[in-house]
């Protein structure tokens, strides 16, 4: 699994977070970021839940 953050589209609403806590939490400036080491999301069934939650579709969750 492949996750990737559209760092131009993000608008910091923090439902990923809030979705997938163990993946996703957010920078000083309010926006998404992964977990330093979970950016595989090491199988987290929460990270596809997180890439729907977000409400301007930028996040990606791709298979290998």
């Amino acid at each position: 699994m492949r996750i990737t953050i559209d760092t131009n589209l993000c608008i910091g609403s923090g439902q990923c977070a809030l979705t997938a806590p163990g993946v996703f939490t957010q920078d000083d400036d309010g926006f998404s970021v992964l977990i330093p080491g979970r950016e595989d999301g090491a199988g987290d069934p929460l990270a596809r839940e997180a890439a729907r939650a977000c409400p301007v579709q930028a996040i990606t969750v791709e298979d290998d």
